[in-house]
C-alpha cells in the first residue's frame, strides 16, 4: 500500500528544504505545491510568476486529487509539498487516504517574509487557519497529529527526522540530513521566486532567528495569526 505524505506548510517556512530531505530516500517520489495553480485560479489571488504556475499545472484541483495524490507511483511512499493556504475550494474527504503532517513557523518571521513578495499579508495568506482546521479534524477523527515547528527541526534535525519516521511507521535514512546544492527537477516554475536561498543549502543549517520585526501595517495581523500558531503549538513533535 502507498503512503501518501501531505505535508501542510505555511509559506516562507522550511517547506523546501523538508520536501528535499524526503526526495534524498531512494523509497519516496516528492512533488512540489501540486495545488497551486487550483489556488490562484479560484482565489484570483496575484503571486509573483502567476501565470507561469497556471500554465504549468492543472488547475482542476479535484484532478489533481483524483490523479496525483490518489494515483498511482513508482515507490512506495509519495511525499506532496503543500501550502496549507492552497487547500481551499476542494472536497477534503480524500485525507483519510493520507498522512498529513503540519509544518508551522513563527508567524511574525512568516509574515515579515512573505510581505517582501506579496506586500498586502492576509492571515488567510499564512496557512494557519487551514492548519488549525486541519488539526481540529484529526482530533475529532480520534487521531494522534503531527505538528513540526521549523524551529525544532532546524535545531536538531536528527532526532525531529527520526522521530518522524518513528511516527510514520518509516525507518529514518541518514541521506534526508543533506542534499546537493542547487535547484532539482522536481521544482515547481515558481522557484525563480522563493528558492534562492534552499538552493544555496545543503542541509538543515540552524541560523540565529531573525529579529526583523513586521510591518507596522502588518502588526494586526501578526496578531490576527498569532492564536493559531498557539493552538498548533500545543501538539508540537518531541523529539
Amino acid at each position: 500500500m502507498t503512503l501518501r505524505i501531505n505535508c501542510w506548510s505555511g509559506p516562507r517556512n522550511i517547506s523546501t528544504s523538508f520536501m528535499y530531505a524526503f526526495r534524498q530516500r531512494s523509497d519516496t517520489t516528492v512533488f512540489d505545491e501540486p495545488i497551486y495553480a487550483h489556488y490562484l485560479r479560484v482565489t484570483g489571488r496575484e503571486h509573483p510568476g502567476r501565470d507561469e504556475v497556471l500554465a504549468s499545472q492543472d488547475p482542476d484541483g479535484e484532478a489533481v486529487v483524483r490523479d496525483l495524490i490518489l494515483g498511482e507511483h513508482p515507490t512506495p511512499v509519495v511525499f506532496f509539498k503543500q501550502m496549507a493556504q492552497h487547500f481551499v475550494q476542494l472536497d477534503r474527504s480524500f485525507l483519510g487516504q493520507c498522512r498529513n503532517l503540519l509544518l508551522i513557523r513563527d508567524p511574525e518571521r512568516v509574515i515579515t517574509s512573505f510581505a517582501k513578495n506579496v506586500p498586502d499579508v492576509k492571515v488567510a495568506d499564512t496557512g494557519l487557519s487551514i492548519q488549525v482546521e486541519l488539526l481540529e479534524s484529526i482530533l475529532a477523527g480520534g487521531g494522534d497529529p503531527i505538528v513540526i515547528d521549523s524551529a525544532a527541526l532546524l535545531a536538531a534535525p536528527e532526532a525531529t527526522l527520526r522521530t518522524l519516521c518513528g511516527r510514520l511507521g518509516l525507518e529514518f535514512d541518514t541521506g534526508m540530513l543533506s542534499w546537493p546544492d542547487g535547484p532539482k527537477p522536481e521544482d515547481g516554475v515558481w522557484a525563480e521566486h522563493w528558492y534562492s536561498s534552499t538552493h544555496r543549502s545543503t542541509g538543515f543549517a540552524a541560523s540565529r532567528p531573525s529579529t526583523e520585526p513586521a510591518p507596522a501595517h502588518l502588526a494586526s495581523v501578526v496578531a490576527e495569526a498569532r492564536p493559531l500558531y498557539d493552538r498548533l503549538s500545543e501538539f508540537t513533535l518531541d523529539a
